[in-house]
């Protein structure tokens, strides 16, 4: 019994061990369960980065054979929306990236044109995708733990999609160096060429903003977490096309800004980015250039002042040096008019008149501008009768007349044409030179006969008339017929035109004259209309005498002298000869001719003299034929430039063309739409540095004029610019431009100021810019980084706007605009102030 009831107990306590038993293998079953479901979620990227780098044949891991089969790489077989969902959100075919070149190496970029891949096999084939993706869970619910139901062989699939994700983004970031599975390489190998071809195409995409904003996308790629995944990426695939349009347009503008062109020494460097990424050296190079940039900041940290003259804010330096102008032995000659500049460029601002304003739009400018822009009534009071300028309430006024032609410059200029038909304006005649210009007013009315005249007059008691021309948007300089010739080549104005100038041509031996003739073309005429031509007073009757005399000397031919009834004036006119058969008969050699060492195109600082230069006949040589006409004349080169060697290295008709041709591209391709500048508010443009005068060609359609300057250091071109039916003038930028300040609404400077610093001091000539230029106007330069890098400098200290910068390699693009901003502290002008 007792036996008995023992076993019965024994029974019992088996009976219990084996409940036990049973639980603790259910509870084992269950914890392997539970690990093999949390493993499909926590599994390290480690072990799916020793399926990427070995086959299935040579795999050993420890691993159940299902999850093996869960965690195969699978590279190159996600569907589309899976891409879409873990990658980037931004495929190579929405950058613009192509397949030409093997050379990118950006790993960002690797990771990127494999989700590509995918995001493109699934853009083409998307129903193959969703069968493909039944396959895979099929595939993985036969092979994994019957335990887990078909939702948790779904959470399976999720969370392999995600470590495939994360697979993908890790060999990004992990250079791939040691990896070797061929589809990655395959991909590596379709991003270099995907990327080089974007380098060779010049795309750039945003290189600063849009980086940030890809790498921003690289990181939310990794998220382990669907949902945030899902909303973040589809706030980045809104972002990413944002960036798309911004990079098309980054894109145009880099090609636009720097175009490509024929010669090495024109700026032909475009944007070369790896499609949305900037490469680290890129990236390194530029923080390199923007600490230079800070460092050169603080460096040209300037202190402005205001400079107090005399003349206040009409301060010309080389013509308001009162220290100089004091001490001139004689003024007889006008040299008190001429150019004395100081020893030292000053650095000062001129301050802007009280009231000053934007200026009035051209045309509205020919006939009107603000008082307060040029605020003086002298002219208007002793020339008001002669309809030169009237004040009009806020406005001063030209009704288009003068001393000549009262009666308005239009019938003035038809007149000349009807009295001499071949004079044939904007066609044979299209560049004139006119000699005191008064307020310019025949030059204003010019342009709608399509030509260009250069109007210059000294800065004398004639109160600001150059000032006034400038204002209304006429083309002039200050200038005299004084002791040093004309700034200016020989042989260059189809025309020049004398209104009652004031100039004594006849005294002399008629010097004054003579240098006319020297800057006149062979065949040109020369438009003498003045008091002696018409009066009969004793004192002009001598003067006409004496003309007639000297102008017969210099077988200059009277072709008509003629009387305008309606302004009861009248002209002569006279022909400049096209041969030297005259000069060989004359009786008398006087005026004497030049001797053969005297150059007629050394213009600056040149002291005249008082003979004549033979017109050239070989036909090769320049003079020797007249231009075609306008507008032929602007595109086709000159024929005296067949046996010449261009600026730019290549022969020079050559060489003139692919300059036109370049400068076309960047003005109708960057500067009309790419800088910001509204070209109907822009009528006085200045190229300080033209060479053949490509920019100003390109701007042709355009209302505006452009005072080409051609820099004495720089090769003398000035007689093509002419040759093309242009106008300029030769000029030291280490002094002032002979204009009043504020007259240039536009100053391009290309490769300029890089070549002046190492004459003079840069700020100097910024300065000599700030003086001329309007508020509100643009300054363009174009140089190299360093140079780039002090001028914004300066302009920033100036408080201009930066529009825009740009560069590439060791050349770089800047725009700035002058504002109204002047310092308030005042500096002292000793040798201004009288």
């Amino acid at each position: 019994m007792a036996t008995g009831k023992y076993s019965r107990v024994d029974g019992r306590k088996s009976s219990s061990y084996c409940s036990i038993a049973t639980i603790v293998v259910f509870l084992i079953f269950c914890l392997v369960g539970i690990w093999m479901f949390m493993s499909s979620s926590i599994v390290p990227v480690k072990n799916s980065e020793f399926l990427s780098m070995e086959t299935g044949n040579e795999m050993k891991q420890t691993l159940s054979k299902s999850v093996s089969k869960q965690f195969d790489d699978t590279s190159g077989d996600l569907s589309g929306a899976e891409t879409r969902e873990y990658g980037s959100g931004l495929s190579s075919k929405e950058l613009g990236i192509t397949n030409e070149d093997n050379s990118l190496d950006t790993l960002v970029v690797e990771s990127n044109n494999e989700e590509k891949e995918s995001q493109n096999s699934a853009e083409k084939n998307l129903g193959e995708n969703h069968a493909n993706e039944s396959s895979d869970e099929k595939t993985e619910s036969e092979s994994g733990q019957k335990m887990l139901d078909e939702d948790d062989g779904k959470d399976r699939e999720t969370n392999s999609r995600d470590r495939e994700s994360n697979l993908e983004t890790g060999e990004a970031e992990n250079e791939g160096g040691e990896m070797k599975n061929k589809l990655h390489t395959e991909s590596e190998e379709s991003s270099g060429e995907n990327g080089s071809e974007s380098a060779e195409s010049g795309k750039n995409y945003g290189v600063d903003g849009t980086a940030d904003k890809l790498k921003h996308v690289g990181k939310e790629a990794n998220l382990t977490e669907e949902k945030n995944g899902k909303n973040q990426d589809e706030h980045l695939e809104l972002s990413a096309d944002h960036n798309i349009v911004e990079s098309k347009e980054n894109n145009q503008a880099s090609n636009e800004i720097l175009p490509a062109g024929a010669q090495s020494e024109i700026l032909t460097e475009t944007t070369t980015q790896n499609g949305a990424w900037s490469t680290q050296a890129v990236e390194s190079q530029n923080e390199k250039k923007s600490q230079q940039s800070s460092t050169s900041s603080k460096n040209n940290d300037h202190h402005w002042k205001l400079c107090k003259s005399t003349a206040g804010p009409d301060y010309i330096p080389c013509l308001d040096n009162w220290q100089v102008i004091r001490k001139l032995p004689s003024t007889m000659h006008y040299e008190h008019r001429e150019r004395h500049c100081p020893d030292e460029a000053p650095t000062c601002l001129v301050p802007l008149p009280e009231g000053y304003k934007r200026s009035v739009k051209w045309p509205k400018s020919r006939d009107k501008i603000w008082y307060y822009n040029v605020p003086h009534t002298k002219l208007a009071e002793v020339k008001g009768h002669q309809n030169w300028v009237k004040v009009t309430g806020e406005y001063l006024t030209f009704p288009g007349g003068g001393t000549q032609f009262v009666n308005g410059a239009l019938h003035y200029i038809d007149f000349i044409q009807e009295s001499v038909p071949e004079i044939a304006w904007g066609k044979r005649t299209r560049v004139v030179l006119d000699v005191g210009c008064g307020v310019a007013s025949f030059g204003g009315y010019l342009f709608e006969r399509n030509v260009l005249a250069m109007s210059f007059a000294p800065k004398d008691e004639h109160e600001a008339q150059v000032q006034f021309a400038l204002e209304r948007g006429i083309p002039a300089i200050l200038n005299v017929m004084g002791t040093k010739r004309l700034p200016f080549p020989s042989s260059v104005f189809d025309l020049v035109h004398c209104a009652r100038c004031r100039v004594p041509w006849h005294v002399e031996g008629g010097k004054l004259l003579l240098e006319l003739n020297r800057v006149l073309r062979p065949g040109g005429y020369f438009v003498w209309s003045a008091t002696p031509v018409y009066r009969k007073g004793p004192e002009d009757v001598g003067i006409w005498q004496e003309m007639s005399r000297l102008t017969k000397s210099m077988c200059w031919e009277l072709v008509v002298v003629k009387k305008d009834k309606l302004n009861n004036v009248g002209a002569a006119i006279y022909r400049k000869p096209t041969s030297n058969d005259c000069y060989n008969k004359r009786s008398r050699n006087a005026p004497p001719l030049c001797e053969e060492s005297d150059d007629p195109n050394a213009a600056w600082d040149v002291p005249l003299q008082a003979c004549m230069h033979k017109v050239p006949v070989d036909s090769t040589k320049r003079g020797s034929f007249w231009p075609a006409q306008w507008p032929e004349r602007l595109e086709k080169p000159p024929y005296w430039l067949n046996s010449q060697v261009g600026v730019y290295g290549k022969a020079a008709q050559s060489d003139l063309t692919a300059d036109y041709s370049h400068w076309k591209k960047v003005v109708s391709q960057s500067y009309l739409s790419g800088m910001g500048i509204d070209w109907s508010s822009v009528r006085n443009v200045m190229d300080m540095k033209a060479v053949y005068g490509g920019f100003a060609a390109a701007l042709k359609y355009l209302k505006v004029w452009v005072m080409n300057v051609v820099p004495i250091d720089s090769p003398d071109t000035l007689p093509i610019i002419y040759e093309r039916g242009l106008f300029g003038m030769y000029h030291d930028w280490c002094e002032s431009f002979n204009t009043y300040p504020r007259t240039y609404d536009v100053v391009h400077a290309d490769h300029l100021f890089s070549s002046i610093k190492k004459r003079c001091k840069l700020v100097a000539v910024i300065v000599e810019v700030d003086r001329i230029l309007r508020p509100e106007g643009k300054l363009i330069v174009r140089d190299n980084l360093e140079t780039i890098s002090e001028v914004e400098s300066m302009a920033k200290s100036l408080q201009w706007e930066i529009r825009m910068i740009y560069s590439k390699d060791n050349e770089g693009l800047l725009c700035v605009r002058k504002t109204f901003w002047r310092p308030t502290e005042e500096e002292p002008i000793k040798s201004a102030i009288v």
